[in-house]
């Protein structure tokens, strides 16, 4: 029996150590397939034949608290996705905006920003109105926290917020070269601890291929998760998308790469789903990330490609689709109020039909 059997078996039997991961993630590419296989029949028999999309629209807004404004000024972002958020800067606007989101049939919203240099994204003083807003409305809210405190944790959670997305990494050169943060990873450990305290829902996010677009640590931010989440409702993972702007050179991570992750994930948590969030790189490369994605074991796609879609319906004609005009971080329990009218979804209508 080849040391590759002998991987695939013990991953197989759920015997598989981190080192046996390790070893996983730098098999060959010709070594790979019964793997994924083995990833998808996992998705299959826990998760049936079905791929959930999420379409946000503008019934689920992206807010920035910050503007574009961010201290860190991370290496690969520097602002750019901020800039793409609505931005809301008082309490007063934030409540308007909501409100009028949920008076024209909005589903909810990520209230995000950009970082203060201890790591935190500055919510607290829009607790309160994310508190009366969600008293006053059904609105889905998402939260990026980033390295809170306390305060905050108890405040997000007298609010009543629905997600807390939280990126996870575990690379201490990516924290301080790429994020810009002074930090110990010690860090992580200690936000987490204090969602769990108010039991906040917390999602967790990895970015495959932040260390300049390759692996390096991300099989300990995955051992991170088992050890400190334990089982998840859902991971979502996204991807680096080399920045124009920046002085270091970063790589486009290959879609056998990320895919490795994703799979990897699945094998760890087989009753956890795993999304594949909305950064991730486009352009040519775009398509295949979706299907070497879908062949790991996601059960959640955001903005997929129509010519993946039509793949997947030729690979497998009895998958079903489900669509939602919302996030893709967003719990189960939502799903029926974030289902997708047709109205939503006009540009997949030819592939369901």
């Amino acid at each position: 029996m080849s040391k590759t059997q002998v991987l695939l078996e013990k991953i197989q039997s759920g015997n598989a150590s981190w080192s046996d991961f390790s070893e996983f993630l730098n098999l060959e590419s010709k070594d790979l397939e019964p793997f994924f296989n083995l990833a998808q029949d996992i998705t299959k028999r826990n998760f049936r034949n079905v791929l959930k999309i999420y379409n946000p629209t503008n019934k689920f807004p992206a807010i920035s608290i910050t503007g574009s404004n961010c201290a860190l000024e991370c290496e690969h972002c520097n602002k750019k996705y901020l800039k793409g958020m609505k931005s809301i800067l008082d309490n007063k606007d934030l409540e308007l905006f909501l409100t009028e989101l949920s008076k024209k049939n909005g589903v909810g919203a990520l209230i995000s920003g950009g970082s203060d240099l201890d790591g935190s994204v500055p919510l607290l003083s829009f607790l309160d109105t994310i508190k009366k807003v969600k008293n006053e409305t059904n609105l889905i809210i998402n939260t990026h926290t980033g390295l809170l405190k306390e305060e905050t944790a108890a405040k997000l959670a007298e609010a009543n917020v629905d997600i807390v997305s939280f990126d996870i990494n575990m690379d201490e050169e990516v924290v301080r070269n790429i994020y810009h943060l002074d930090i110990n990873l010690d860090e992580f450990k200690r936000a987490i601890d204090l969602l769990k305290r108010y039991n906040l829902n917390i999602v967790p996010h990895i970015c495959v291929g932040l260390w300049y677009g390759k692996l390096n640590k991300e099989l300990e931010s995955i051992k991170f998760i088992k050890e400190n989440l334990q089982d998840p409702s859902l991971i979502v993972v996204i991807v680096l998308i080399p920045p124009k702007s920046s002085k270091i050179k970063f790589k486009t991570p290959q879609p056998e790469v990320i895919a490795k992750v994703i799979s990897m994930i699945r094998f760890l948590f087989p009753m956890t789903e795993i999304s594949l969030g909305c950064m991730r790189p486009r352009g040519r490369i775009k398509i295949d990330v979706e299907k070497k994605a879908l062949k790991a074991g996601i059960t959640r796609i955001e903005i997929p490609s129509k010519d993946t879609l039509k793949w997947l319906k030729r690979q497998s004609p009895e998958i079903q689709f489900k669509f939602y005009s919302a996030c893709c971080a967003i719990p189960e329990k939502y799903e029926k109020l974030a289902e997708s009218k047709k109205s939503d979804i006009k540009r997949y209508l030819n592939i369901i039909n």
